[in-house]
């Protein structure tokens, strides 16, 4: 992986090496599909705003959806196509077995982690249990990205960033917009 900066080439080249066996190959691909799309938070998140009303968690859902458009927006529209980053697979043929059909698009960020990252960071503001549980189904889903060789290190830590900034951003907008309602518009928080 000559050209690669050493970070994203230490933690590559460790992943690939030490990281896989039967179970992880199994593993990786599914984690890694819960995040395709955002289609598992977009469920999640619809599933609140049309079953979450008695808990209060209905104008999360909504505000989780407003997170991972934010993502879309910045980090698929925009960032990627003006870093127009190739992915590690592309970038090295070879070097690593892939476990997944190849994903089209650009590299950086990865819209996976921002869109877990996104949504996990509402639903920790909502509540710290679940939001707990959250974050680490992300980071996962993050991790599974450098595990299948789809995306660099940098990629996934910048869309986590993206990611949690778009929830907050989210957050703040629900607060503003909603500002003489909002402890009654999101439930009591």
């Amino acid at each position: 992986m000559d050209g690669l900066n050493p970070f994203d080439q230490a933690i590559m080249a460790g992943v690939q090496q030490a990281c896989h066996n039967l179970v992880t190959d199994a593993v990786f691909p599914v984690i890694t599909y819960l995040g395709e799309k955002g289609l598992f938070w977009i469920a999640l998140a619809l599933g609140l705003v049309i079953f979450g009303k008695k808990r209060g968690w209905r104008q999360w859902g909504v505000l989780m959806l407003a997170a991972m458009a934010a993502g879309l927006l910045v980090g698929e529209l925009g960032m990627k196509n003006l870093v127009c980053r190739p992915r590690p697979f592309q970038d090295y043929p070879g070097f690593a077995q892939l476990l997944i059909p190849p994903p089209s698009g650009f590299s950086f960020p990865s819209g996976h982690t921002c869109a877990s990252f996104g949504a996990a960071t509402v639903i920790f503001w909502k509540d710290r249990r679940w939001g707990g549980g959250a974050l680490g189904l992300a980071a996962l889903i993050g991790f599974s990205r450098v595990f299948l060789f789809v995306h660099y290190p940098t990629d996934v830590l910048a869309g986590a960033l993206l990611g949690v900034l778009c929830g907050l951003g989210a957050v703040a907008l629900g607060k503003r917009l909603f500002a003489g309602s909002w402890r009654a518009w999101l439930g009591g928080k």
